[in-house]
């Protein structure tokens, strides 16, 4: 079949499972609006908070697809707490040089670990794999490229790995292994942010567990050239280099309590994705409730007008202070 018959097929497989999805949640809505008017609990309205969420983002809970038990997957003990956690990461043999002490890459437009005083740091928890990942960058990744590129934020990337068993090759580390070795072996951080952009890009991001079709290396190592990254990088870029720091780093990230939801069914549970605002985590259950996108909220929260995006000298209000409320914007 032509590439193009290929991508047309997708995207209407694609649309198909977004009707039946829509369909589906807007009986749901519909059902708890009637269960709403019958009864009075608080359960009736998390349900229809809940749905808004997934109605807007889709959302993966990171501990139903890792383990929690005491044990890892490779039998060896796993960290009783936070701090055992991230000892552990730090301790692993292959670690990246670029990664701040929570295992994440903080850059701005003056490059890794180098931020900007005045601007807001908005911090992005992603699986490669995770649908509602994608989701949030293809609504808010060209907002973040101009904010980058006109010195108004500083951002922090945390790759995450849980999803490796809904495909068929562990797509999630190996596409995060990369983007780790772009980090340590290209210097240019909006090569990570294209790069990023590019594997959540509708018609690249895999679908997952039965609907995932596979994706090869080379595949993803056009994606980083795509993105600006050389090809003498690119191609040594999927060696695994940092798998065992990545799986540490995925335990340290879900341990965290600051990253757990704190409302809705999930509330104690760390997801992907997951935003926070210099370190204020961004509630998603009340995007959803709110009926706004993510970009809406994120702007809304750092104080900045979308007429305002990609303005150099013109800063977000909040500098490193604390977010604005989304739904009053104070």
């Amino acid at each position: 079949m032509p590439q193009n018959d290929k991508r047309n097929a997708k995207r209407r497989t694609r649309a198909e499972r977004r009707a039946e999805e829509e369909a589906r949640l807007k009986e749901q809505a519909e059902q708890a609006e009637r269960e709403r008017k019958q009864q009075t609990l608080i359960g009736a309205i998390v349900v229809l908070v809940v749905v808004a969420l997934v109605a807007v983002i889709g959302v993966t809970v990171y501990r139903n697809t890792h383990p929690s038990s005491t044990s890892t997957s490779s039998g060896t003990a796993s960290p009783s707490s936070v701090a055992a956690a991230k000892k552990a990461m730090n301790a692993v043999k292959t670690k990246p040089s670029n990664a701040n002490s929570t295992g994440g890459f903080l850059f701005s437009k003056n490059g890794y670990n180098k931020t900007i005083s005045d601007a807001p740091t908005i911090a992005l928890y992603m699986d490669p794999i995770c649908p509602g990942c994608g989701s949030m960058h293809r609504q808010i990744d060209s907002t973040l490229e101009a904010m980058f590129k006109a010195g108004q934020v500083n951002l922090e990337f945390h790759l995450m790995t849980s999803r490796d068993a809904s495909s068929s090759d562990n797509y999630s580390s190996r596409a995060a292994n990369a983007a780790v070795y772009i980090v340590e072996h290209d210097d240019n951080p909006e090569h990570l942010l294209k790069y990023i952009e590019y594997i959540y890009d509708e018609d690249f991001q895999p679908d997952e567990a039965d609907s995932y079709v596979p994706v090869s290396d080379k595949k993803l190592q056009e994606q980083a050239q795509k993105a600006g990254v050389s090809a003498a990088v690119a191609s040594k870029a999927f060696s695994n280099t940092y798998t065992a720091w990545l799986k540490a780093s995925d335990t340290y990230t879900s341990m965290r309590p600051e990253l757990a939801n704190v409302s809705g069914d999930y509330a104690g549970y760390m997801t992907t994705p997951t935003i926070t605002i210099n370190g204020t985590y961004l509630d998603l259950v009340k995007v959803g409730k709110y009926n706004m996108s993510i970009k809406e909220a994120l702007l809304t929260s750092i104080g900045l007008k979308e007429s305002q995006v990609g303005k150099s000298g013109v800063m977000p209000s909040i500098g490193s202070g604390k977010p604005k409320a989304i739904d009053t914007g104070k």
